[in-house]
């Protein structure tokens, strides 16, 4: 009987046990699981905090790149690199030792020379104005005599502003008839006075005024309700509607030509830079308001030709676009990541390392940016270098091929250390870092690409800046209103930044093109007498500068 009793307490505890040990399985399970809940809440949590950083830093922070390519007593990240990619270098570590970092180093910056007043207001027109005593001032207050003039004497400089103003022109044709054939009874001969040209002018405007509507909106900025208002006060009262008129019937007829030769012009160069920005269009056909347009950037790269810079309206950032425009272009395209660039089939991509920068900068946690252990900072460490020795490749090779044989000497090495750190990173999943690192990746085959020509461009700030009158106009005029003001909006920005980008007064070009107007009967080899790279052109351009001069 006591053997069962020990029996049956002997399998209570055994079912105890397991039962402890099944309770422990699940508690430990259980365990596990919140741990993993904790490390995806924390890293959520992480990411958010991140996020938060990154948006403030957008909102309040400073919008520079540049940034310093040696931390303050850090080890030189490149040194180390760039020594195990040469082995010559190990021969020179202990002379090395013993001399001060460059980023230690006083540097020999030579202070900006201010500007003297005649540099400054150098070509204005010069008014000299002598001031005169009055006549009772010139007899002498001791003997009474009249006085000799015995000199002159400088005392201040002015700059003065002459407001502009509106003149309404009339033309009048003075007709003459033959009185001696009217007397004999015969059909007299009657002529007319000409000026040799017919107004082809849209509206009312001459080539200036409309001319000068293009150049305040394009060039600097200014809604047409503020030219509107312009014109008011200087007695012109023109309502807006007429102004876009004006603008959007005029561009089409006469800008068109020119722009459709620019395009053929830059299908036919080896070198383009791409680059894309929103746009509102109010009353486009079976779409809200609210949907996003796009102005496309596409404009020449650096292979020291003639620029050439053109804006393309498009309802969608469809990569079709891009394909249709460069349609027929062969070699190198600088542009951003957006992949619907990959359409330009025939086109060689380059990727743009400011983009990579850029990516990199925004994964640096807040406050660690002298923090030489985060992998983002080193990341930037990489380009900041690889932009130092551009910069000074590029002051000092004045040829494409020493340009190349420079970047493949001193720039190669940096890429290929910075791709050895770029397969050692493991980021956290959804960080700033893992879509830095996602980008990189993704264009890891592009990397290299730009060494193989001199003429190649570095990174794509040559077309953000390109695009930026145009981002900083829309923050005045904030949409447009039809597809076609959209267009006509492509057509003037890119006549204003042609030529700006060809050292052209912009206001006197546009009036150029107005009076000479160009049309679809032209062959490629007039519109070249038009372009803002002809040397006629320009001779011309100064000429109406120096008359405005003297007029004033």
């Amino acid at each position: 009987m006591a053997q069962n009793a020990k029996d049956i307490q002997m399998r209570e505890l055994k079912d105890l046990l397991s039962e402890l040990r099944e309770t422990n399985k699940l508690l430990r399970n259980a365990l596990e699981e919140t741990q993993k809940e904790k490390a995806v809440l924390q890293r959520e949590r992480d990411n958010f905090k991140e996020q938060v950083d990154y948006l403030t830093k957008k909102l309040f922070g400073s919008s520079s790149e540049k940034g310093a390519c040696d931390i303050p007593g850090q080890m030189n990240l490149f040194n180390e690199a760039e020594s195990e990619m040469d082995p010559a270098v190990e021969a020179s570590d202990v002379r090395a030792a013993t001399k001060p970092p460059e980023s230690e180093l006083p540097e020999n910056k030579v202070k900006k020379r201010r500007s003297s007043n005649e540099e400054r207001f150098k070509g204005i027109p010069v008014k000299k104005v002598f001031l005169e005593p009055s006549e009772e001032e010139r007899i002498c207050s001791k003997c009474g005599k009249q006085m000799d003039q015995i000199g002159t004497e400088f005392v201040r400089r002015e700059l003065k502003i002459i407001p502009a103003k509106a003149i309404v022109i009339e033309y009048y044709s003075v007709n003459y008839g033959c009185k001696n054939c009217k007397e004999h009874g015969i059909t007299p001969a009657i002529i007319k006075g000409k000026d040799g040209k017919a107004h082809m002018m849209y509206g009312m405007a001459s080539a200036s005024t409309v001319a000068w509507v293009v150049y305040q909106k394009y060039c600097n900025g200014m809604p047409l309700y503020r030219i509107e208002q312009d014109l008011g006060r200087l007695g012109a009262k023109i309502s807006r509607a007429t102004l876009a008129n004006w603008v959007i019937k005029n561009t089409e007829a006469f800008f068109a030509p020119m722009y459709e030769y620019f395009h053929r012009k830059l299908l036919a160069r080896n070198f383009a830079m791409a680059d894309e920005t929103p746009v509102q269009v109010l009353h486009e056909p079976e779409r809200r308001a609210q949907t996003k347009s796009y102005m496309w950037l596409f404009r020449s790269g650096e292979d020291g030709d003639h620029p050439i810079v053109i804006y393309k309206y498009s309802e969608t950032r469809a990569g079709d676009t891009v394909a249709d425009f460069l349609n027929g272009f062969q070699g190198y395209l600088m542009c951003d990541g957006y992949s619907g660039y990959n359409k330009v089939s025939a086109a060689k991509r380059l990727a743009c390392w400011a983009h990579i920068r850029r990516y990199l900068i925004d994964a640096i946690p807040k406050g660690k940016q002298l923090d030489y252990t985060q992998p983002s900072v080193q990341g930037v460490m990489y380009i900041n270098r690889l932009f130092e020795k551009e910069d000074k490749i590029r002051q000092k090779h004045k040829t494409f091929d020493a340009i190349k044989e420079a970047r493949l000497t001193h720039e190669k090495p940096i890429i290929e250390g910075f791709l050895s750190w770029l397969e050692k990173q493991t980021p956290v999943r959804s960080s700033r870092l893992d879509k830095a690192v996602t980008y990189i990746r993704n264009r890891k085959e592009h990397l290299m690409t730009y060494l193989e020509d001199g003429r190649c461009s570095f990174s794509n700030n040559l077309s953000e800046n390109s695009i930026r009158p145009f981002v900083v106009g829309r923050k005045g005029w904030l949409f447009c209103d039809t597809p076609a003001g959209a267009q006509a909006s492509a057509m003037a920005y890119t006549m204003a930044e042609m030529a700006k980008a060809n050292k052209v007064n912009v206001y006197h070009y546009l009036t150029f093109l107005f009076e000479h107007q160009p049309n679809d009967q032209m062959t490629d080899e007039e519109l070249e007498q038009l372009a803002p790279w002809n040397e006629n052109v320009k001779a011309e351009i100064q000429r109406r500068i120096e008359c405005q001069k003297n007029q004033e």
